[in-house]
Protein backbone atom coordinates (compact mmCIF):
# COMPACT_ATOMS: atom_id res chain seq x y z
CA UNK A 1 0.00 0.00 0.00
CA UNK A 2 2.76 2.42 0.92
CA UNK A 3 4.69 1.50 -2.23
CA UNK A 4 1.62 2.12 -4.37
CA UNK A 5 1.12 5.52 -2.76
CA UNK A 6 4.76 6.36 -3.38
CA UNK A 7 4.50 5.50 -7.08
CA UNK A 8 1.27 7.49 -7.26
CA UNK A 9 3.15 10.52 -5.93
CA UNK A 10 5.81 9.96 -8.59
CA UNK A 11 3.20 9.82 -11.34
CA UNK A 12 1.57 12.99 -10.06
CA UNK A 13 4.95 14.69 -9.95
CA UNK A 14 5.57 13.64 -13.54
CA UNK A 15 2.20 15.03 -14.58
CA UNK A 16 2.74 18.34 -12.83
CA UNK A 17 6.14 19.18 -14.27
CA UNK A 18 5.50 22.91 -14.12
CA UNK A 19 3.36 25.41 -12.31
CA UNK A 20 1.37 27.87 -14.36
CA UNK A 21 -0.82 30.75 -13.28
CA UNK A 22 -2.72 33.49 -15.07
CA UNK A 23 -4.19 36.59 -13.46
CA UNK A 24 -5.29 40.16 -14.17
CA UNK A 25 -3.16 42.98 -12.79
CA UNK A 26 -5.09 46.23 -12.11
CA UNK A 27 -3.35 49.50 -13.04
CA UNK A 28 -0.82 50.96 -10.58
CA UNK A 29 -0.84 47.88 -8.38
CA UNK A 30 1.46 44.95 -7.75
CA UNK A 31 0.82 41.27 -7.25
CA UNK A 32 3.33 38.85 -5.73
CA UNK A 33 3.50 35.06 -5.88
CA UNK A 34 5.39 33.43 -3.02
CA UNK A 35 6.71 29.89 -2.56
CA UNK A 36 9.10 28.07 -0.23
CA UNK A 37 12.16 26.79 -2.11
CA UNK A 38 15.01 24.61 -0.86
CA UNK A 39 18.63 25.74 -0.94
CA UNK A 40 20.68 25.49 -4.14
CA UNK A 41 17.71 24.97 -6.44
CA UNK A 42 17.46 26.40 -9.92
CA UNK A 43 14.23 28.26 -10.63
CA UNK A 44 13.21 29.01 -14.20
CA UNK A 45 10.16 30.79 -15.50
CA UNK A 46 8.43 32.21 -18.54
CA UNK A 47 6.10 35.18 -18.50
CA UNK A 48 3.84 36.96 -20.95
CA UNK A 49 1.96 40.22 -20.46
CA UNK A 50 -0.89 41.59 -22.58
CA UNK A 51 0.17 44.76 -24.37
CA UNK A 52 -1.62 47.99 -23.48
CA UNK A 53 -0.27 51.22 -25.01
CA UNK A 54 1.20 53.57 -22.42
CA UNK A 55 1.15 51.03 -19.59
CA UNK A 56 4.29 49.42 -18.18
CA UNK A 57 4.80 46.28 -16.11
CA UNK A 58 8.02 45.40 -14.28
CA UNK A 59 8.87 42.19 -12.48
CA UNK A 60 11.22 41.46 -9.60
CA UNK A 61 12.22 38.22 -7.84
CA UNK A 62 13.55 38.46 -4.28
CA UNK A 63 13.83 36.63 -0.97
CA UNK A 64 12.44 37.57 2.44
CA UNK A 65 15.53 39.68 3.20
CA UNK A 66 14.92 41.84 0.14
CA UNK A 67 17.83 40.50 -1.92
CA UNK A 68 17.01 40.91 -5.62
CA UNK A 69 17.64 37.71 -7.57
CA UNK A 70 16.17 38.72 -10.92
CA UNK A 71 14.64 41.93 -12.22
CA UNK A 72 13.49 43.48 -15.49
CA UNK A 73 11.54 46.56 -16.53
CA UNK A 74 9.06 47.11 -19.36
CA UNK A 75 8.36 43.41 -19.79
CA UNK A 76 6.15 41.90 -22.48
CA UNK A 77 7.32 38.31 -22.97
CA UNK A 78 10.45 36.56 -21.83
CA UNK A 79 12.22 34.16 -19.47
CA UNK A 80 14.07 34.41 -16.19
CA UNK A 81 16.09 32.17 -13.90
CA UNK A 82 17.80 32.36 -10.54
CA UNK A 83 19.44 30.06 -8.00
CA UNK A 84 18.17 29.86 -4.43
CA UNK A 85 21.02 30.26 -1.94
CA UNK A 86 19.26 29.12 1.23
CA UNK A 87 15.91 27.62 2.16
CA UNK A 88 13.55 30.56 2.17
CA UNK A 89 10.26 31.92 0.89
CA UNK A 90 10.94 33.51 -2.50
CA UNK A 91 8.50 35.81 -4.27
CA UNK A 92 8.00 37.07 -7.80
CA UNK A 93 6.21 40.40 -8.04
CA UNK A 94 4.65 42.07 -11.06
CA UNK A 95 4.29 45.85 -10.78
CA UNK A 96 1.97 47.91 -12.96
CA UNK A 97 2.83 51.53 -13.79
CA UNK A 98 0.38 53.83 -15.54
CA UNK A 99 0.92 57.59 -16.16
CA UNK A 100 -1.27 59.92 -14.10
CA UNK A 101 -2.87 61.43 -17.20
CA UNK A 102 -3.92 58.03 -18.57
CA UNK A 103 -6.85 55.93 -17.50
CA UNK A 104 -5.43 52.47 -16.95
CA UNK A 105 -7.00 49.08 -17.54
CA UNK A 106 -6.18 45.65 -16.17
CA UNK A 107 -3.53 43.62 -17.95
CA UNK A 108 -3.39 39.86 -18.22
CA UNK A 109 -0.22 38.23 -16.85
CA UNK A 110 0.72 34.62 -17.57
CA UNK A 111 3.49 32.93 -15.59
CA UNK A 112 4.94 29.40 -15.79
CA UNK A 113 7.64 28.34 -13.35
CA UNK A 114 9.83 25.29 -12.87
CA UNK A 115 12.25 24.43 -10.10
CA UNK A 116 14.77 21.77 -9.18
CA UNK A 117 14.41 18.57 -11.17
CA UNK A 118 11.76 20.13 -13.41
CA UNK A 119 14.38 22.45 -14.95
CA UNK A 120 16.49 19.60 -16.33
CA UNK A 121 16.34 18.80 -20.04
CA UNK A 122 16.15 15.02 -20.04
CA UNK A 123 15.94 14.89 -23.83
CA UNK A 124 19.35 16.54 -24.00
CA UNK A 125 20.71 14.24 -21.29
CA UNK A 126 19.40 11.21 -23.18
CA UNK A 127 20.98 12.34 -26.45
CA UNK A 128 24.31 13.13 -24.80
CA UNK A 129 24.43 9.81 -22.92
CA UNK A 130 22.79 7.83 -25.77
CA UNK A 131 20.04 6.58 -23.51
CA UNK A 132 16.89 4.84 -24.64
CA UNK A 133 13.52 6.57 -24.04
CA UNK A 134 12.73 4.12 -21.25
CA UNK A 135 16.09 4.81 -19.61
CA UNK A 136 15.43 8.55 -19.85
CA UNK A 137 12.06 8.07 -18.14
CA UNK A 138 13.70 5.98 -15.43
CA UNK A 139 16.31 8.72 -14.92
CA UNK A 140 13.53 11.28 -14.58
CA UNK A 141 11.71 9.08 -12.06
CA UNK A 142 14.93 8.56 -10.10
CA UNK A 143 15.55 12.29 -9.86
CA UNK A 144 11.93 12.92 -8.90
CA UNK A 145 12.06 10.27 -6.19
CA UNK A 146 15.27 11.82 -4.80
CA UNK A 147 13.58 15.22 -4.80
CA UNK A 148 10.53 13.83 -2.98
CA UNK A 149 12.76 12.14 -0.39
CA UNK A 150 14.61 15.43 0.20
CA UNK A 151 11.29 17.22 0.61
CA UNK A 152 10.16 14.64 3.17
CA UNK A 153 13.44 14.96 5.07
CA UNK A 154 13.07 18.73 5.11
CA UNK A 155 9.46 18.49 6.26
CA UNK A 156 10.48 16.10 9.04
CA UNK A 157 13.26 18.45 10.12
CA UNK A 158 10.88 21.40 10.22
CA UNK A 159 8.37 19.30 12.16
CA UNK A 160 11.04 18.43 14.73
CA UNK A 161 12.02 22.09 15.03
CA UNK A 162 8.40 23.11 15.53
CA UNK A 163 7.89 20.34 18.10
CA UNK A 164 11.00 21.46 20.01
CA UNK A 165 9.76 25.05 19.91
CA UNK A 166 6.34 24.00 21.20
CA UNK A 167 7.88 21.95 24.00
CA UNK A 168 10.10 24.85 25.04
CA UNK A 169 7.13 27.22 24.92
CA UNK A 170 5.02 24.84 27.01
CA UNK A 171 7.83 24.52 29.57
CA UNK A 172 8.18 28.29 29.81
CA UNK A 173 4.43 28.72 30.19
CA UNK A 174 4.41 26.07 32.93
CA UNK A 175 7.26 27.74 34.84
CA UNK A 176 5.63 31.14 34.43
CA UNK A 177 2.32 29.75 35.73
CA UNK A 178 4.03 28.22 38.77
CA UNK A 179 5.92 31.46 39.41
CA UNK A 180 2.70 33.47 39.12
CA UNK A 181 0.92 31.15 41.58
CA UNK A 182 3.81 31.44 44.04
CA UNK A 183 3.73 35.22 43.74
CA UNK A 184 -0.04 35.28 44.34
CA UNK A 185 0.25 32.95 47.32
CA UNK A 186 3.07 35.09 48.75
CA UNK A 187 1.06 38.27 48.23
CA UNK A 188 -2.03 36.73 49.84
CA UNK A 189 0.01 35.57 52.84
CA UNK A 190 1.58 39.02 53.20
CA UNK A 191 -1.86 40.68 53.06
CA UNK A 192 -3.23 38.36 55.75
CA UNK A 193 -0.27 38.99 58.06
CA UNK A 194 -0.40 42.73 57.43
CA UNK A 195 -4.11 42.98 58.12
CA UNK A 196 -3.73 40.86 61.22
CA UNK A 197 -1.03 43.19 62.62
CA UNK A 198 -3.12 46.21 61.64
CA UNK A 199 -6.24 44.95 63.40
CA UNK A 200 -4.16 44.01 66.47
CA UNK A 201 -2.68 47.49 66.53
CA UNK A 202 -6.18 48.98 66.43
CA UNK A 203 -7.21 46.48 69.10
CA UNK A 204 -9.98 45.17 66.90
CA UNK A 205 -8.86 41.61 67.46
CA UNK A 206 -6.83 39.93 70.13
Amino acid sequence: MARAAFFLCLLMACAWTSQGVMFHLPPNTQKCLKEDIQANQLVMGEYEVSDVPGQIIDYIARDTKGHILSQKEHITKGKFSFMSEVYDAYEICFISKVPAHQRGISQEVSLNTKKGVETKSYEGIGEASKLKPLEVDLKRLEDLSDSIVRDFVLMRKREEEMRDTNEKTNSRVLFFSIFSMCCLLGLATWQVLYLRRYFKAKKLIE
